[in-house]
């Protein structure tokens, strides 16, 4: 049977640290732009890691200028914007918990502000804390991750919609778990499952007024939520039990978020994308 592992134990605080990964995440989109998101701007939740830093560096290849939210990884974010200031755009960062509703007005009110307008929001932030026993996940652990995750989305949600405009974006990052479960993580699973249903009920609301609303569903990814959620024993075969054999890395799962910001996917909302190593889910 597996140790009970303590989200205590976790050698990172959450939601990790990028810099601090061996080895680091692939985050370098790999083809040049071609101005899909020109004159766009767009708001990432989690922008300064993992699968939210390689959006966010791909997005900005496309055209748009970013604002990046992050909670406590100054040292993530800056590079971030570095990243995206690289590729000639400019970046905005705004720090702050997702899951308090002032902080979203607020920071869709600096991002009004600086740039004028908002045309693309990704609800990317999240947490996860390993727990084996479910009759010992802590009250505290279940409202925090639930706060962050599906709180967080819908505070963000409410706070952009006043001034998205027909054509406009909502993408939210679900997971593989919303559809397969995962026993060390009930309690992520189920916000992700929470933001599932959310994007769903979103994209009917929404579709009226033009505006899209999808939804990305990654599996095992190399990001600063894996070590800093497992043991380093644990997590030394992550990602092989896929088809594909592998962990994947976010600069292969940002490409969905691209699809979904951009005038490709004019015909689509309510779906969701699943860039998960092969993972059949739904059906």
């Amino acid at each position: 049977m597996t140790e009970e592992f303590h989200p205590m134990d976790s050698p990172q605080d959450q939601p990790g640290r990028e810099h601090a990964m061996e080895p680091e995440p692939d985050y370098t989109p790999r083809y040049p732009g071609s101005g899909r998101l020109k004159d766009k701007v767009a708001l990432i939740t989690g922008g300064d890691s993992g699968i939210g830093r390689a959006t966010a560096i791909l997005f900005a290849r496309e055209g748009a200028r970013i604002a990046i939210v992050y909670r406590d990884e100054a040292r993530d974010a800056q590079k971030a914007k570095e990243l995206i200031e690289k590729e000639g755009l400019e970046a905005l960062l705004i720090q702050g918990d997702v899951g308090d509703k002032a902080f979203c007005e607020d920071a869709v009110a600096q991002v009004i502000d600086r740039f004028g307008q908002l045309d693309i929001l990704v609800n990317n932030a999240g947490e996860q804390h390993a727990r084996d026993n479910p009759e010992k996940i802590e009250q505290a652990q279940i409202e925090r991750t639930f706060r962050t995750n599906i709180f967080g989305t819908i505070f963000m949600t409410q706070a952009a919609l006043p001034h998205l405009d027909r054509g406009a974006r909502i993408i939210c990052v679900t997971s593989v778990t919303a559809w397969k479960g995962q026993d060390l993580l009930i309690d992520y699973a189920s916000t992700k499952g929470a933001i599932l249903a959310f994007l769903r009920a979103m994209s009917s609301k929404l579709a009226p007024k033009g505006i899209l609303v999808n939804g990305v569903a990654p599996g095992p990814i190399w990001t600063p939520l894996i070590p800093a959620s497992f043991p380093e024993e644990a997590i030394k075969d992550f990602g092989k039990n896929t088809p594909l054999g592998r962990v994947g890395q976010p600069n292969e799962v940002a490409p969905s978020l691209l699809f979904l910001a951009c005038e490709d996917s004019s015909y689509m909302t309510g779906q969701v994308l699943h860039p998960n190593g092969g993972t059949l889910v739904g059906g």
